[in-house]
């Protein structure tokens, strides 16, 4: 074991932000015995603050991949960006499958979404971002993640019944447990794409690599590593693509596979 790679939400992060004491001194122990550790998550740069119960200032693999953050010095360090046409032509394509979809749109200078994605409260927790067309709120950035949200429908079946119109556009996932809202990002970038690369910059081979995960979005990264865990309290398709089970998160099943594995380092 030599780099532990770690989802955020539902792996190590409770949905009150935070992560448990036997977590933080887990992931401390790794570092301690010369172990890397990185982040590899679906939020963007300005949402990593549970991070910092870790007194974690390095780099993180955010919005499934598409983008690298050096968070002790906050600053991006590459990006991989959609185009405007492809998403606008994805766009289009949702809506005539789902006429009543919103969208959203993450860049590496901020969020834009348009009316209907989220309700006020939750847009007033992002900083007050007021709803706009995207077409007039991107000016023609670049985007790291292509959001779309519905409401009348489960996270899976709005995920199988839209990848397939769009795959030539862009790469599709979801890690949302209960929110129909699907991530989009540039076709061939997933987690273990940026992974894979991370890793072998640092000269370190997939089958030194233990993962954890719990959502589709991070099915690639679970069966690339060469120890992939998935949490017990996971996703079913992050499940079956998994080689490993970790127990349940509140269970607090990532620290104690790393608390097993650094004991048979010791004693080794």
């Amino acid at each position: 074991m030599r780099l532990v790679a770690s989802d955020m939400d539902g792996t190590i992060v409770g949905h009150d932000g935070t992560i448990s004491e036997r977590t933080v001194r887990a992931f401390e122990r790794c570092r301690q015995q010369g172990i890397e550790v990185v982040f590899v998550t679906g939020r963007p740069p300005r949402w990593l603050e549970p991070l910092r119960q870790l007194e974690y200032a390095g780099k993180v693999i955010c919005s499934n991949g598409a983008l690298t953050y050096d968070l002790g010095a906050e600053k991006v360090l590459s990006s991989h960006l959609l185009d405007s046409s492809s998403i606008f032509e994805a766009r289009n394509i949702i809506k005539g499958i789902f006429p009543a979809a919103a969208f959203a749109a993450e860049t590496v200078s901020g969020f834009h979404v348009e009316h209907g994605f989220a309700e006020e409260a939750s847009l007033e927790l992002l900083g007050g971002v007021r709803p706009k067309p995207l077409a007039e709120s991107l000016n023609g950035e670049g985007v790291i993640k292509f959001l779309a949200r519905e409401r009348d429908i489960t996270p899976d079946e709005f995920l199988h019944e839209v990848a397939p119109a769009i795959e030539h556009l862009v790469a599709t996932t979801h890690s949302a447990p209960s929110v129909a809202m699907l991530e989009m990002s540039v076709p061939g970038i997933n987690k273990s794409v940026t992974l894979a690369q991370y890793a072998a910059d640092l000269g370190i081979d997939a089958s030194e690599v233990v993962a954890f995960g719990d959502m589709p979005n991070d099915i690639q990264m679970l069966g690339w590593a060469g120890h992939g865990y998935a949490m017990a309290s996971g996703h079913a398709d992050a499940l079956a693509a998994a080689n490993l089970r970790a127990p349940a998160f509140d269970d607090d099943g990532v620290a104690q596979v790393l608390e097993e594995r650094l004991a048979a380092l010791k004693s080794a």
